[in-house]
């Protein structure tokens, strides 16, 4: 997932059903503790756990931003298919270009959870 040593991790939506070993493997690498809830300071990346009702994709994206560094990714973690809270990928393809950011990719992370890749769109050079 492209995670360095040293770097800051957001977390947000933690719950009971998030893979530990991603997690785990996650901080592993970066050799830091998640930052949960609200931060206080920029971080490298930031990731989601978000599952079919857990309100409105677009405002969680927004709020993520605002911590997050210019070159930093979001990485969205939502359960696969047929697993409970299963997120239409329509509804993330809707989302995070309304925030002004691109989808680089969507990896299988866990047995249970896909990762999409979010970053700024680049600025057009004139």
């Amino acid at each position: 997932m492209g995670f360095a040593p040293g770097e800051l991790v957001l977390e947000i939506g933690y719950g009971s059903d998030c893979d530990e070993l991603l997690r785990q493997g996650i901080q592993a690498i970066t050799n830091t503790a998640f930052i949960e809830g609200v931060a206080t300071e920029v971080v490298d990346a930031v990731i989601i756990w978000w599952r079919d009702g857990d309100g409105d994709l677009v405002d969680e994206l927004v709020d993520a931003l605002t911590y997050l560094s210019e070159t930093g990714p979001i990485w969205l973690l939502t359960p696969k298919l047929g697993r409970e809270g299963h997120v239409d990928p329509a509804d993330i393809q809707d989302a995070i270009p309304t925030v002004g950011l691109s989808q680089t990719q969507t990896i299988s992370a866990a047995a249970d959870w896909s990762a999409t890749r979010c970053v700024a769109r680049k600025s057009v050079k004139r």
